[in-house]
């Protein structure tokens, strides 16, 4: 796989390495933990509605780059899109986008622009993917013990959160870059 993907760098750009992962996000409540003034217990509001829009992200551990796009579903034609504004925001250089197997990753349909080569991780290997760690931050951070009133206020609660995820690239770059990760950049 590697060797594919300097073979397709032919104009031998600088490398870009991102690992790339999407989520839900909408109107079904996450309620969690809180605290409560003692001898208060605490209230937290509860909405089971299953509303909701796709967050496709792809991070760039070494220098906590972040690209974002929020998308109605998850499927080849989206994925593509994705790809696509990947691309034009680093057209200077050549990315390697690690991903999981998801179909909409594979589909004989998917468009791949010319400066991106996909590396799939092993079947049921979340853990090895640092774009997962977004999705947590997002969840507790911006989604937990809330409530929204239409789909449209939780996928701008999401696009706020990823702005301001993304707008602190010494903390993604803490959370996104482990050590195998960094030592790649060493030997590279």
């Amino acid at each position: 796989m590697v060797a594919t993907a300097c073979l397709k760098n032919q104009g031998n750009l600088p490398v870009r390495l991102t690992f790339q992962d999407e989520a839900r996000f909408g109107r079904m409540s996450d309620p969690r933990a809180c605290w409560a003034p003692a001898p208060n217990r605490p209230m937290v509001n509860r909405a089971i509605i299953r509303e909701f829009r796709y967050e496709y992200a792809a991070v760039s551990p070494w220098d906590g780059d972040l690209d974002y796009m929020t998308l109605e579903k998850m499927n080849t034609e989206n994925m593509g899109l994705f790809l696509k504004q990947v691309s034009e925001a680093h057209k200077q250089d050549f990315i390697i986008m690690v991903l999981d197997g998801a179909p909409s990753h594979k589909g004989k349909e998917l468009e791949v622009p010319e400066n991106i080569a996909l590396m799939f991780l092993p079947s049921y290997s979340p853990e090895l993917n640092p774009a997962e760690q977004l999705w947590n931050v997002l969840r507790r951070d911006y989604f937990a013990n809330k409530v929204f009133d239409s789909l449209n206020a939780a996928t701008h609660q999401a696009e706020n959160g990823l702005a301001c995820i993304a707008s602190n690239r010494e903390a993604l770059k803490s959370l996104t870059n482990w050590s195998w990760i960094s030592a790649i950049l060493k030997t590279k």
